[in-house]
């Protein structure tokens, strides 16, 4: 069985994207097969994996969703890039916003993307889907897709206002559209835990929703090794593999794991 997990924020600079590579490849490193699925029409995952000019792929996340809404064949295999870390990528790029445009007129629109992972997901134990900085169409696919909803907070008080327009989302999808969906967790990123304006975030976070949704128990801290590997194409566990932000990552591995 395929866990299908949405890493989901609408604010940018949350370490959404670091978060969805990252727990990628620490669940291939634990012996998982994994999918990573680009679904941002900025290709951050698919360009911090190594794939610099996202923009000038054949064949992208765009290009089979476009085949399942104009109802042509389509091949589960094709399109899919092998990372040497262990991890399947089905990339995306700029497409993915015209797409979205497109898909208004389209029936079922909000589940093309589940079309999509039905098929796809018999061959691995995850798939993990970066989802768009804003909740829009392409969030709204993710979110009908998926089992569950990883959410990376950073700790400051702008990103936290955006999180009760994101919960109120997840819960319409779940009384509408797919109701076995559930919030995997919250996650603090860019923690500077030396600071009392960070505690004071995270005390405010567990008082406002503690009782309600799980947080991880690990924080992901702030890190400029962090920062540095979306430059390089590798992971976190590659770049810096005794670091704090690498140990934090191999934590929340094993949380999302024991479920």
């Amino acid at each position: 069985m395929c866990k299908v997990i949405s890493v989901s924020n609408q604010k940018g600079g949350v370490a959404k994207t670091t978060t969805a590579g990252n727990l990628g490849i620490g669940l291939a490193k634990e012996g998982k097969k994994v999918i990573l699925i680009d679904a941002d029409a900025q290709g951050s995952l698919t360009a911090s994996l190594g794939y610099r000019e996202p923009d000038t792929l054949d064949y992208t996340l765009s290009t089979v969703l476009g085949k399942i809404i104009n109802e042509e064949e389509w091949d589960p295999e094709e399109g899919i890039l092998h990372h040497n870390e262990g991890v399947d990528l089905m990339p995306g790029n700029i497409e993915l916003s015209g797409l979205e445009v497109s898909m208004v007129n389209v029936m079922s629109r909000e589940l093309v993307l589940r079309e999509y992972l039905d098929r796809v997901k018999e061959n691995y134990d995850y798939a993990i889907i970066d989802c768009t900085p804003s909740l829009g169409m392409m969030t709204i696919n993710a979110l009908a897709a998926s089992d569950s909803v990883l959410i990376p907070v950073q700790a400051a008080y702008l990103p936290i206002k955006g999180l009760e327009q994101l919960i109120k989302t997840i819960r319409r999808v779940k009384r509408q559209i797919n109701p076995k969906l559930e919030i995997e967790g919250i996650l603090m990123t860019m923690v500077d835990g030396r600071t009392n304006y960070a505690k004071e975030i995270m005390q405010l976070l567990q008082e406002g929703y503690g009782e309600q949704i799980r947080f991880f128990v690990n924080n992901i801290p702030f890190s400029i090794r962090a920062a540095e590997i979306s430059a390089i194409g590798i992971s976190i566990f590659e770049h810096d593999p005794k670091g704090k932000v690498a140990e934090a990552y191999r934590s929340l591995t094993k949380e999302v794991m024991a479920g």
